[in-house]
């Protein structure tokens, strides 16, 4: 890795990337990296592998592509660089340097040794990163927050959030109809099985992450439109407080470290199951529960599902008080 410390001028400066430069004239990506690896650490590469393209956009510099290499051999000693410091950083390290926030992930895909790959990566004037697309695919990117759900600054794709449990904001909206009696039903969506995690299981009436750069409430209308088809006002949505989760466990095979704050909301509209529009990639249904007979099944494990007791408790002290 480079530390580049030693240019004023530098929109690297104190970043630690890989080595590498721009190609000249007549050059193929590989005399490109031959002569930029020799140039800037006296190494000759003996075995190289071309492991993606990436493809970096600015608002402050012209796009840029990125041939992408990783080396396992070479000859000759380690000089010093000119545009920085050289070292050797072990790989369950490389994460603690400060890096650019797309270097993270695609530094997570070689280590998953993902074939070859397209990635794009959109940042804003100040550095900070707002849009990343995988081989076609647009991926998700979460602000990382504090312990008061106030954005650190750090973005980072949704599945490094859950492979290393960084907090992170989401929304929860929680439906409620009054019945004639005076007793209250809540509305559980049945999770799609293509989810990546607890597939099936019942859940929130709606819920969601908060992309990057968003808040909140308008991450809460977002959601109830998307998975539910229903389109609520701002004065409809009841802010009843805000949750903080702590889960550990795994899904196929890969730990799965949930950090969250959520801020949850009451929707009190009546609302009947056959005017919902399901988001089917979401969604697989949606069902009412009597509101005592749903807090009972999850305390005790009869009904299958991903909700926290102490959060559906809220929404019963909120309905009631």
């Amino acid at each position: 890795m480079l530390h580049r410390v030693k240019k004023e001028q530098d929109i690297n400066k104190n970043k630690w990337i890989g080595v590498g430069g721009h190609f000249e004239e007549g050059e193929s990506p590989e005399d490109c990296l031959l002569r930029e690896v020799f140039e800037e650490t006296g190494l000759i590469l003996t075995s190289y592998r071309f492991r993606g393209i990436v493809t970096f956009c600015s608002e402050n510099y012209p796009t840029e592509y990125m041939c992408l290499y990783t080396a396992d051999g070479y000859t000759g000693t380690l000089t010093e660089c000119t545009e920085g410091e050289l070292a050797f950083v072990a790989r369950e390290e490389i994460t603690k340097l400060k890096l650019w926030d797309g270097d993270r992930l695609f530094l997570e895909l070689l280590k998953e040794e993902r074939p070859f790959f397209s990635l794009k990566l959109c940042y804003h004037g100040d550095g900070t990163w707002y849009r990343a697309v995988l081989d076609g695919r647009e991926l998700e990117l979460f602000d990382i927050c504090d312990e008061k759900g106030e954005p650190t600054g750090e973005v980072m794709e949704r599945g490094m959030v859950h492979h290393y449990g960084k907090m992170h904001r989401t929304a929860h909206i929680w439906i409620v109809n009054r019945m004639p009696d005076g007793s209250y039903q809540v509305l559980l969506q049945k999770r799609s099985k293509k989810q990546d995690s607890y597939p099936g299981y019942y859940d929130i009436s709606s819920a969601g992450h908060i992309h990057a750069g968003d808040s909140y409430l308008p991450s809460a209308r977002r959601e109830l439109a998307e998975e539910l088809g229903i389109e609520a006002g701002e004065e409809e949505l009841r802010l009843i407080g805000y949750h903080r989760a702590d889960l550990r466990t795994s899904f196929y095979g890969k730990p799965f470290l949930d950090q969250e704050i959520s801020a949850v909301y009451l929707y009190e509209k009546p609302v009947r199951i056959a005017d919902l529009i399901l988001q089917e990639s979401e969604v697989e249904g949606a069902v009412f529960f009597e509101l005592e007979e749903a807090l009972s099944r999850v305390r005790n494990g009869t009904l299958p599902n991903c909700i926290y007791e102490d959060e559906l408790q809220m929404v019963k002290d909120a309905i009631c008080s």
